[in-house]
């Protein structure tokens, strides 16, 4: 056959551009149901076949079953079925409840079994994906050799779109969805129907995997995601040191990255020189989770050592997101809010359809019975048509005639039983009408009012989050809370005095200064407020009235003398506008705990390394409860007694044993002291032996407790000690 000459672009338009349009509709790109067509086979093949409710199935009778839908062979397939199952981990609410090995998202060379030693059903979520799908609330099309019906989208009751990660490859494009926490989409969901101008990031707080890790949140980034459709954002591995082992076990790591990648990019960088603090990396990963274990050398910082390896690693992976998806057969790359409300749309119209569906059923129900009734007002004249009819052709003809009924309400007299022509039991039926009336009226009014439609959907949403709701399994990273990476000099150790007043001066001064100096040189109406023995090396925690914890080293504030005012805090530490320092402590292995007794009578007991990020001049938000107002704070190494005065003169000792220690630094605390109304917690002091001449009439073995109203010689005690 001779070689035609064509030109180019004629070639690309009649051949490439098919292809090209097939692959983003039939295999690429996700569409509104959150689903590519490879998905959508094969989970309506398993539901066709009983397993929404039914036992486990081989996973090669559902590959084999699926070929009559998706005939692109059964490696494909199955390949399809494993990201889907629970035992993958690859989706925050898998569809495939899964029995045997399906591999890990996480592995690389943790394989999959072969289909045949497999078993698999559906999830019980795949109810809320199928619901309503035979009352025609979506349309079928014929499959590819014309035997079958399968739906061209699946009714999910939520949003699936933002829910599941979707990645996909196309032909001169892409898509990279990420996943979102199910509660906090459906939120999103209702609030955006209830009102299409609210602001997602409220309820929306970020994406959302199933590996966990931490996200590194940063609100400009993610805003201009949710508004543009495209983006990144950075996800780091969780991570615990093991002081026993002098080992790092690694948790949980970025979804787009695998054990496998960690570890070997760990062993290049050791062997290539660049990482001289590792000894040993190992797989530990089993059954109860993925874990890898990290030797280090003897002297090895963990906290820095993990900077280097977030830098140098995929344990600090990017996400990069294009939410591009099939609007109508179109790819359009959305925002999540656009997306949301494209949801909400092609919700309310399956809402629609199957509401319509039921109205059509019901009519045709009203319609039969109407005709039943006809039939009530002479039941021998019916039977009477009947027997006298010759020919069986006329039966339904002759009743037609009879009774003034259309040729269906006929046909459904005919084929009642001989048994039912009895008064009660078309009693009993034509009972259904009224009712049958009244739900055909509330039908049409829903279909006439978009605000009822919309209230179904937030019914259906609210339902779904009580039932598949859990909490974020990705940690969220402020980035005031990440930690330097800038590797820091070594500062000269030595003990030096800490001073802060009222006003939120400080002044760091050595031993031989302090000996050699007179009096502390203050602002009018300023007094000094704390003062803490420490180190140079030591680091620096002042917490202030906006519930923030600055948080520097001591050697970053230069040696000065009492005679001087020292350095003011708001400044030092870029403190926001009007911000005042209202306590500080300071610490070099973060032992011990934070007592923040509030004018409630409540005392948070916080454990200091939940402030233990070795940053440098940063800050930490939520540093302790906002829900009252703070009377005092204490560091503490070891549990002691305090005294707490009421308003009311009530005394109180208090030992700080009987408060439990919570992680969460804006805890609200427990109740230490009962107030009666109108009064609160007016002091709190460490307490001393002598201050009081029976000490055992304000302590108690319980709390909470009211105390005990100051005794006078007590009083003249305090007077004498102040």
């Amino acid at each position: 056959m001779p070689l035609e000459e064509r030109p180019i672009a004629t070639v690309l338009e009649e051949n490439y551009m098919p292809y090209a349009v097939s692959v983003y509709i039939s295999r690429a790109i996700p569409e509104i149901d959150g689903f590519k067509p490879s998905h959508r086979k094969l989970l309506y093949t398993m539901y066709r076949k009983g397993l929404l409710t039914g036992n486990r199935t081989k996973s090669a009778n559902i590959v084999g079953e699926t070929m009559k839908l998706n005939p692109h062979g059964d490696a494909a397939i199955y390949e399809t079925m494993v990201r889907l199952t629970r035992g993958h981990e690859a989706l925050l609410h898998p569809f495939v409840d899964s029995k045997g090995s399906f591999g890990k998202h996480y592995s690389r060379d943790m394989a999959y079994a072969a289909s045949r030693y497999t078993e698999a059903k559906l999830d019980p979520i795949c109810a809320e994906v199928f619901g309503d799908i035979d009352k025609d609330v979506v349309d079928f099309v014929p499959n590819y050799d014309g035997e079958l019906m399968e739906p061209t989208l699946l009714p999910v009751a939520f949003p699936n779109i933002l829910v599941s990660p979707n990645p996909g490859i196309a032909v001169g494009m892409a898509s990279n969805i990420c996943s979102f926490n199910l509660r906090e989409v459906c939120e999103t969901a209702i609030a955006l129907l209830k009102n299409e101008s609210f602001d997602i990031m409220t309820t929306l707080t970020a994406p959302d995997f199933s590996t966990g890790g931490q996200l590194v949140y940063d609100a400009q980034q993610i805003r201009k995601i949710y508004q543009t459709g495209t983006g990144s954002f950075k996800v780091r591995a969780k991570y615990r040191y093991e002081k026993k082992g002098n080992t790092i076990e690694i948790v949980e790591i970025p979804y787009s990255t695998t054990i496998e990648a960690i570890i070997d990019k760990i062993v290049e960088l050791v062997k290539s020189g660049k990482l001289r603090e590792v000894t040993n990396v190992r797989d530990l990963s089993d059954k109860s989770g993925m874990r890898i274990s990290i030797d280090l050398k003897r002297g090895t910082d963990p906290e820095k050592l993990m900077q280097k390896l977030f830098k140098m690693t995929p344990l600090e992976d990017s996400f990069s997101c294009n939410f591009n998806i099939l609007i109508g057969g179109t790819p359009r790359v959305l925002g999540v809010k656009e997306i949301l409300l494209e949801w909400n749309a092609f919700r309310s119209e399956c809402v629609r359809r199957g509401i319509y569906f039921d109205l059509q059923k019901k009519k045709d129900r009203l319609h039969l019975l109407e005709g039943l009734q006809k039939i009530l007002l002479d039941i021998d004249r019916a039977i009477e048509i009947i027997r006298h009819t010759e020919d069986d052709k006329m039966v339904v003809p002759n009743l037609m005639i009879g009774f003034g009924i259309d040729e269906t309400q006929a046909e459904f007299v005919a084929e009642i039983k001989l048994r039912n022509l009895n008064q009660e039991y078309i009693l009993n039926k034509t009972a259904e009408i009224d009712k049958l009336k009244a739900d055909i009226a509330d039908c049409e009014d829903i279909l006439q009012k978009p605000a009822r439609v919309k209230k179904i959907i937030i019914a259906q949403l609210q339902s779904i989050i009580k039932k598949y709701g859990k909490p974020r399994m990705t940690q969220l990273l402020y980035e005031d809370e990440i930690e330097d990476q800038e590797p820091l000099e070594e500062a000269p150790d030595y003990p030096v005095t800490l001073f802060m007043t009222k006003q939120g001066y400080f002044k760091k001064v050595t031993a031989q200064s302090l000996r050699m100096s007179g009096e502390h040189k203050l602002k009018e109406g300023d007094e000094l407020f704390l003062t803490l023995e420490s180190t140079n090396r030591a680091h620096l925690l002042v917490f202030t009235d906006k519930q923030q914890v600055y948080k520097a080293r001591v050697s970053d504030f230069a040696d000065t003398k009492i005679s001087l005012l020292g350095d003011y805090l708001p400044q030092a530490l870029q403190m926001q506008e009007g911000e005042q320092a209202v306590f500080m402590a300071a610490t070099t292995d973060y032992a011990g705990d934070l007592l923040v007794f509030f004018k409630n009578g409540k005392c948070a007991k916080v454990e200091m390394n939940a402030y233990q990020t070795k940053l440098n001049r940063k800050k930490l938000i939520h540093a302790y409860s906002a829900a009252a107002e703070p009377v005092a704070m204490f560091h503490i190494e070891q549990d002691g007694e305090f005294v707490l005065t009421a308003s009311n003169n009530r005394t109180l000792i208090a030992d700080s044993r009987l408060i439990s220690p919570k992680t969460t630094k804006d805890t609200a605390g427990v109740h230490v002291m009962t107030l009666k109304s109108k009064t609160f917690l007016d002091h709190v002091t460490i307490y001393q032996e002598g201050m009081f001449e029976q000490p055992s009439h304000y302590r108690t073995k319980n709390l909470p407790a009211a105390g005990s109203f100051l005794r006078d010689a007590d009083d003249h005690r305090q007077l004498m000690l102040q």
